[in-house]
């Protein structure tokens, strides 16, 4: 039974708007986490539409007339006749399980028994009610939180440490799969390389993995095309002495992706202050066999600069991509568990996105101070060339005025730090920040996802100028003629 009150209470933190649906989820007791997700996210897809519109309303669970399972309860009198059931969110959680889940789930007790002794007229309202909707299945009356998650591509990484790109799609081809040009969300069987991302496949949404060889290996790693850009942007070297620091490195997925661009050659630094998350970190470098990977459980704030450790780095990656990563199963988990709990990751993440839009002003003060100090931080390393910072808010508050304050600090005057020019970071993408809040845009606000990139302009000049020195050594050198024998 303690799993129904852990899911009913951050319902009823999340009716208080005391947190995120992300970081709620992510302080659950690790033991009943996956089934109390599940539990919360199946009842929010019933919960988050409007009354009479149907709907989807920004996740504000305030609204006294819940559709769906509040309309079966009030229809049915449950709570009024049982005194037991003073929680309104508890019954949620019970009458879900009992209704459109596998039953209650729990030893017999008074409050289990207080709900089936209303089984037959809750069963009843159920059915009233989807005829009153014109439906005639569970799965037409709850819909999707967000109907964008049938247009989103399923994400395929393909992880070089350990096969190739060509490799990969020769693998997809032999197992059904057919390359095209553009994907079309209604060919299951198609897919298609990435634009922007190389390495990167895009699969029909609802395409499964659960079973692929390749992704239980570790050769495919499911990751979304967002959390792909920080790793490519930042460009790490890919030779035996380059030292890069991941700052924020749990679950690992864009940990991986840095060591499979470094080659799998030099030292990646992987930074992760979380007991919890270090160890999922270390499970997915595992995995992904990221052999030039040294995760480290440490805040990264704490790192001297100067440590003759970490002097050599040159690139540093920063800020959060996706705070929910870790509840991905990683390693030799049964596939049923694997499926359930990505699905469930994407509602979770799909709710979220609608959810950012109305986070307290105070909360995103908070993060962007962190991340501030974060990048502050990377900008102290005496032979930093290159830092990226990344978030997956839709707020100018963590992104664009972070930048802005990032460029202003003594920090990066004493670089000097600029920002990359466009044509070092992915100059076929168009989105470039808020039009609100630049100088000059071109394009719409991004979604989802952030990525912004410093670089050390003196290094970076004096670099250039170095290189193409020594390409113009090599072109000017005189060739030597070879003395015809006598």
């Amino acid at each position: 039974m303690n799993f129904y009150f852990e899911a009913a209470q951050v319902l009823d933190r999340l009716d208080a708007k005391q947190g995120s649906i992300k970081g709620l989820i992510a302080s659950l007791a690790e033991k009943n986490r996956k089934r109390s997700t599940a539990l919360i996210i199946e009842t929010l897809k019933c919960e988050v539409l409007h009354p009479h519109t149907g709907k989807v309303l920004v996740l504000n669970l305030v609204w006294v007339d819940k559709p769906v399972l509040s309309d079966v309860i009030a229809a049915s009198k449950l709570t009024k006749e049982e005194r037991k059931l003073s929680s309104h969110n508890l019954t949620l959680v019970l009458v879900y399980d009992l209704l459109l889940g596998k039953g209650i789930q729990a030893g017999d007790g008074p409050i289990k028994q207080a709900v089936l002794r209303h089984k037959t007229r809750l069963h009843g309202e159920f059915q009233k009610l989807k005829i009153k909707r014109g439906v005639t299945s569970n799965a037409q009356l709850v819909q999707r939180a967000d109907e964008r998650a049938e247009s989103i591509p399923r994400y395929v990484r393909i992880n070089t440490s350990l096969w190739t790109t060509d490799k990969a799609v020769l693998y997809y081809v032999s197992r059904g799969f057919t390359l095209n040009d553009t994907l079309n969300s209604s060919d299951h069987k198609a897919f298609v390389k990435d634009p922007h991302i190389p390495d990167l496949l895009a699969f029909a949404p609802l395409t499964s993995f659960v079973e692929d060889p390749a992704y239980l290996d570790g050769r495919a790693i499911i990751q979304d095309k967002a959390s792909c850009f920080p790793a490519f942007v930042l460009n790490p070297p890919a030779t035996e002495d380059s030292v890069v620091i991941d700052a924020t490195a749990a679950p690992g997925n864009k940990t991986s992706h840095l060591s499979a661009l470094m080659g799998n050659k030099g030292k990646l630094y992987a930074f992760e202050r979380d007991k919890r998350r270090f160890l999922t970190l270390q499970k997915m470098l595992n995995t992904a066999q990221c052999r030039n990977a040294i995760p480290i459980n440490a805040d990264f704030l704490t790192i001297d600069p100067e440590d003759n450790k970490f002097r050599p780095v040159t690139h540093i990656g920063s800020g959060i991509v996706n705070r929910l990563d870790h509840l991905i199963p990683t390693g030799t988990r049964k596939s049923t568990d694997k499926l359930e709990t990505s699905r469930l990751l994407h509602t979770v993440l799909i709710l979220t996105a609608i959810e950012e839009e109305d986070i307290p002003n105070e909360r995103l003060a908070k993060l962007a101070t962190f991340q501030l100090k974060m990048i502050q931080h990377a900008m102290k390393f005496p032979n930093v060339e290159r830092i990226v910072y990344s978030t997956c808010s839709i707020h100018a508050t963590e992104n664009e005025h972070v930048v802005r304050a990032a460029l202003d600090s003594d920090e990066a005057k004493a670089g000097p730090f600029v920002l990359a020019p466009r044509n070092e970071v992915i100059p076929s993408w168009s989105r470039r920040g808020l039009p609100e809040e630049m100088k000059s845009a071109d394009g719409d606000g991004t979604n989802g996802f952030f990525v912004s990139c410093f670089i050390r302009v003196q290094k970076m000049a004096l670099k250039r100028k170095l290189d193409s020195e020594a390409d113009g050594t090599e072109r000017s050198k005189p060739r030597k003629r070879k003395r015809k024998r006598k």
